[in-house]
């Protein structure tokens, strides 16, 4: 994603450049990742090294996740249920820093006590530094738990209002945090939450989720191999440009420059942090005047069936040289082949780094849907 004084189709540090990929470099190692859950927070932790060839991918990688407890084997209003598996898998492209952080919690229920499934994933693509999306990642999911996501049965209507709380509580700490700590950082999101059968996706800023969905599911009977499958977006971007932010940005105060940008600077019209771009509570207890930028997202929901096969989350490198519908014939084609996840998302990030010339980071996390 692009800020303030970096190239419109930039992401990362504004003061970096970019320097020349290459498969022998220290950077291309492979590491496993996975996620440990917390009262308050989702936190990485090191995984072995499972002995793929390391000059495969430049990515870095969770170790594939696959929830199953008893919840998996209920059915959901009279649907067939499903197990998840899901892993992520990132790259830094051609710049110094990875900015980018992320998140996968099949089982996000963070106690015992839950009797509803809950799933969260999420990624957070951070510009002018990494501090704003390692925040994000460490608070937003236990903020959302705690503005009242639904634990017990789906309410859609609660569950949404909990995630506008929880974006809301996150980004004012956050700002407090950046005030006190004197950085400036800010950091898109892409976040699902899956509860029971029900997915929830909320978006700030340019980062993307696709949904893979086939034409019918009588077609899908009987057989291990997905037939053809259209891409769906669930997301909206939002940049300056676009009619209905620059309208918000400009009743807010602020403009958009004739680079597309708000203020000149920032490419995105809504991410968390981004102080400099918000209506803050100082620590002299005055407020700085909003130019436009907000953490509120735009919140889509719907039900899994037997039509949904997987979703794709992507960073905006990703989208970069992806579109939509080939992203999702590019995944389908892996996974028909029989490839793990942990492969898939791999494969991903190589062939948009390595193939498609992604410069910037490059993060992606595919979640599939395994019927029982």
């Amino acid at each position: 994603m692009a800020t303030e004084n970096s190239s419109p189709s930039a992401s990362g540090n504004p003061n970096t450049t970019p320097e020349a990929c290459s498969e022998g470099e220290e950077s291309l190692r492979k590491r496993k990742l996975g996620f440990e859950a917390t009262s308050d927070s989702a936190t990485k932790k090191s995984k072995p090294n499972d002995g793929v060839d390391n000059r495969e991918t430049h990515s870095q990688e969770s170790g594939s996740s696959k929830e199953k407890n008893s919840n998996d084997d209920l059915s959901y209003q009279g649907k067939k249920s499903f197990s998840i598996e899901a892993d992520v898998a990132e790259d830094k492209g051609s710049r110094h820093t990875m900015e980018d952080a992320w998140v996968v919690l099949p089982n996000a229920n963070l106690d015992s006590t839950a009797k509803l499934r809950c799933a969260h994933f999420a990624i957070y693509d951070g510009h002018g530094g990494r501090l704003a999306a390692e925040y994000t990642q460490k608070h937003l999911h236990s903020n959302v738990l705690s503005a009242g996501l639904p634990r017990e049965l789906v309410d859609v209507k609660a569950a949404k209002k909990a995630i506008l709380a929880g974006f809301r509580r996150t980004d004012e700490s956050l700002l407090q945090e950046s005030t006190a700590g004197g950085w400036q950082d800010g950091a898109t999101a892409v976040c699902v939450w899956i509860l029971g059968q029900t997915v929830f996706v909320a978006n700030i800023g340019d980062a993307k989720a696709v949904v893979a969905r086939s034409a019918s599911a009588d077609s899908q009977n009987n057989s291990s191999v997905m037939g053809p499958l259209k891409a769906i977006v669930l997301t909206r971007e939002h940049k300056a440009i676009y009619p209905q932010e620059h309208a918000r940005i400009k009743k807010a105060g602020g403009f958009v420059s004739s680079n597309g940008r708000l203020q000149g600077r920032l490419e995105v019209s809504r991410a968390f942090g981004d102080r400099q771009f918000k209506k803050v509570l100082n620590l002299n207890r005055t407020y700085r005047l909003q130019v436009g930028v907000t953490a509120v997202p735009d919140i889509q929901s719907f039900d899994i069936t037997e039509r949904e096969h997987f979703i794709i989350l992507g960073c905006d490198g990703l989208w970069g040289v992806f579109g939509p519908n080939d992203a999702v014939d590019f995944v389908h084609k892996l996974l028909n082949e029989g490839l793990p996840v942990t492969g898939v998302c791999r494969r991903l990030v190589r062939e948009a780094v390595l193939e498609r010339g992604c410069k910037d980071n490059c993060t992606a996390i595919v979640i599939v849907f395994r019927r029982d």
